[in-house]
């Protein structure tokens, strides 16, 4: 009886095992689905950054991008955040 009990408790072993690999690779996946996120989203600001020097102020960027102006400001602010940290890599 006891190598029986030991061969199921390896089993549920493995299964845990199992379990806890699958879940870490789900949580991968979600890392890397939010870094590509995140990569897009300072592009998005960066390229918004933009379009305000090219429109000129932020109200002219948001009606030429048909885009609130909370939008806008945001983004600016993402891009923002980005040349500081750039700035901040640079000295490093």
């Amino acid at each position: 009886m006891s190598v029986q009990n030991s061969d199921k408790i390896l089993s549920r072993k493995q299964r845990l095992q199992e379990k806890q690999r699958r879940q870490l690779a789900v949580v991968d996946t979600v890392d890397k689905a939010e870094a590509k996120v995140r990569k897009a989203e300072v592009e998005l600001a960066l390229a918004v950054a933009e379009a305000v020097q090219v429109f000129g102020n932020e109200q002219a960027a948001s009606e030429g991008l048909e885009m609130p102006v909370e939008a806008i400001q945001r983004f600016l602010g993402i891009a923002q955040d980005e040349a500081t940290g750039a700035e901040i890599a640079d000295r490093s």
